[in-house]
């Protein structure tokens, strides 16, 4: 049997005031006097209304829901790289305490940004947080000229009005190879992240700040941050600089990868090369022998962006840019 839900008529008639005020007390309205709104909440509890979700939306044109929209292969977002569900915690963390949803979208291909720019013009969300792009992908500012506030994880490569988050990327990476060359190290290579990728630019520039200030030359090889790219580019690096002493990889996967590969060709770590990573992954502290790194706040990260599109969607507009500190984490491995 059907039991009719109490409507906010009802909840007006039980707690004697006008329905508009009853609709301004369930939608979080700051102008009801106390008394009033404890007499509505009342007669919220006793009849049991609940406010109806998809008319509110409708009424007041707002989704209360945010995209998250990774650029990046499903296998990538899904593999045991921690950045990704760290980044997908912290934005959902703070989109609850909001009182919001958060739908997570893959993008990186021409169908998958159509599909999320169609997704997001349609205002089946309020905004959409970037979370991972590289150089080459328009969405951000397809997304902005059809009127939908974005907030970029990442500085845009760009330059841009887009509002950002990121992360230290150039301090961290000077960090970690000061740390080997404090330590002796005069053939120091580096595993650098994809070069259309601002994490993977920064973090390169980092590691030649260094080298140009130590006067030591630059042994370059090229991963796209997973743990298979760092054991080859290991292997490359190898084969064209056997003495090589020690690695700085812009990512904690590829620095895993790169100790495989060490160990494979007999070279003993710290010893014979010492291995500095990026991001402080739990892997790090796993890893044989765990993992010299450079912390950042992924988590926190999350937050913020999710921080910074809750303010502009409520203010219409947001500070920016925030950048968030990394540090050097030291373990047995350099």
């Amino acid at each position: 049997m059907n039991v009719a839900r109490p409507t906010l008529e009802e909840v007006a008639i039980r707690a004697g005031v006008s329905r508009a005020t009853v609709s301004r007390v369930v939608n979080g309205s700051p102008t009801v006097a106390e008394p009033i709104r404890e007499v509505v909440l009342r007669a919220v509890r006793e009849l049991g209304y609940v406010p109806n979700q998809a008319a509110r939306r409708l009424a007041s044109r707002r989704a209360d829901s945010i995209a998250l929209v990774f650029s990046e292969p499903p296998t990538r977002v899904f593999s045991d790289d921690p950045h990704f569900a760290g980044m997908i915690r912290g934005v959902t963390l703070a989109a609850e305490e909001a009182d919001r949803q958060v739908v997570l979208m893959l993008a990186g291909s021409q169908r998958g940004d159509e599909r999320v720019e169609r997704y997001a013009a349609a205002r089946h969300v309020d905004g959409v947080i970037i979370a991972s792009m590289n150089s080459a992908d328009p969405l951000p500012w397809t997304l902005a000229r059809r009127g939908v506030p974005v907030v970029c994880g990442g500085r845009p490569l760009t330059p841009s009005d887009l509002p950002y988050a990121d992360v230290d990327n150039v301090g961290g990476a000077e960090a970690a190879v000061r740390r080997l060359v404090a330590q002796g190290r005069r053939r120091i290579a580096t595993i650098a992240g994809p070069q259309d990728m601002i994490a993977g630019i920064d973090r390169f520039t980092g590691y030649r700040n260094v080298l140009r200030d130590a006067d030591q030359r630059s042994i370059v090889a090229v991963g796209d941050f997973t743990r298979d790219s760092g054991a080859t580019a290991m292997r490359q690096l190898l084969q064209d600089d056997p003495g090589i002493d020690a690695v700085f990889a812009a990512s904690d996967m590829m620095a895993l990868g790169a100790l495989t590969a060490l160990r494979q060709t007999g070279r003993t770590i710290p010893g014979d090369v010492a291995v500095v990573g990026f991001d402080d992954a739990p892997a790090a502290t796993y890893a044989e022998p765990p993992l010299t790194t450079i912390r950042q706040p992924v988590e926190r990260m999350g937050r913020e962006l999710a921080r910074m599109m809750f303010d502009l969607l409520s203010r219409g507009h947001t500070e920016s840019p925030v950048i968030l500190t990394t540090e050097l984490v030291v373990r047995d491995s350099a």
